[in-house]
């Protein structure tokens, strides 16, 4: 498989990371990341959810939000919707893109949404329905696609019956969520050729979270089965708070900077990206673990005098 020239890289800092800061983010502040991010040339931005304000009150302000975005130079904006509610909401606000989620192991789905998967998989059905009456796609979301913090290994031909369901849901998509950091080139490249065998013309979208450090690998794994489309946070911002010692998404500035260097464009200005981050850093008030937003490129050259003379 010939390494892609170009990926299609998915903010979803705004959303899946700013949903597991306790402290509220200004609305403002907020729409500020998002022109900025657009700005930058990120061309898919996961923007928030249309989930219950009870439930995650840090996206209790949703609607406010689309609303205040520019929207007017190209950028998808796409919004986690859990249920039908949610779908009516997202539909009203007129996002660009619906996406519904669900685990493919029962324990992690049962405690993430309270459902059984064909449970999750009806409901499905309902929101599908919404977006074709108002002319939305869906992409598809399954998390723990690549192991389970309470079950163990997720066998491939699991991950694949999802997807072919998603494909006869009518889905733009499937993004296969490594959300414990489970996941390793092999079970990478078991997920996708399952897939492949099952829905071969459903695009897949790699989510890697940075729990054991190999992201960037599975990255490397994917761009040689010829994946070429991404999820990642700002500043490895996030985690899911129904996982045990789940960390952060892989960071957007060291996946942007280690496609660049490999010669596979994005459209996105690292240099934008990575002031970005260092602002959200700011705004959540805590250090984030993304590498390049500290370290700056590796040609960013610095003057003799700024470092001391060895003595002795």
């Amino acid at each position: 498989m010939q390494t892609p020239t170009r990926a299609e890289i998915t903010e979803v800092g705004p959303r899946d990371g700013f949903q597991a800061e306790k402290s509220f983010i200004p609305t403002a502040s907020k729409i500020e990341f998002l022109d900025r991010l657009i700005d930058a040339g990120v061309p898919r931005i996961e923007i928030t959810s249309f989930v219950s304000p009870r439930a995650v009150p840090q996206l209790a302000d949703a609607e406010e939000v689309l609303r205040g975005v520019d929207r007017t130079r190209g950028a998808l904006l796409a919004a986690l919707v859990p249920n039908k509610r949610g779908a009516l909401r997202a539909a009203e606000a007129a996002i660009d893109q619906m996406v519904v989620f669900l685990s493919a192991s029962q324990s992690h789905n049962n405690r993430n949404v309270n459902r059984t998967i064909e449970a999750s998989l009806a409901g499905f059905e309902d929101v599908a329905r919404v977006a074709e009456e108002a002319n939305i796609p869906v992409h598809g979301a399954i998390a723990t696609a690549f192991g389970c913090p309470f079950e163990g290994d997720v066998q491939a031909a699991q991950v694949a019956k999802i997807a072919h369901r998603y494909r006869e849901l009518g889905f733009a998509g499937v993004s296969l969520g490594d959300t414990t950091g489970m996941a390793t080139p092999p079970l990478v490249a078991a997920a996708v050729e399952a897939i492949r065998e099952t829905a071969p013309d459903l695009p897949i979208t790699l989510h890697f979270h940075n729990t054991r450090g190999i992201g960037l690998a599975n990255v490397m794994a994917g761009l040689q089965l010829g994946i070429d489309r991404y999820e990642s946070s700002f500043g490895g911002i996030g985690g899911c708070p129904f996982a045990p010692k789940a960390t952060g998404n892989i960071c957007t500035e060291d996946l942007i900077y280690l496609l660049h260097e490999m010669g596979v464009q994005t459209g996105i200005d690292l240099r934008k990206l990575t002031g970005i981050a260092r602002d959200v850093e700011t705004a959540v008030a805590h250090d984030l673990p993304g590498q390049v937003m500290k370290a700056g490129l590796r040609l960013d050259l610095h003057s003799l005098d700024s470092v001391r003379v060895a003595e002795g």
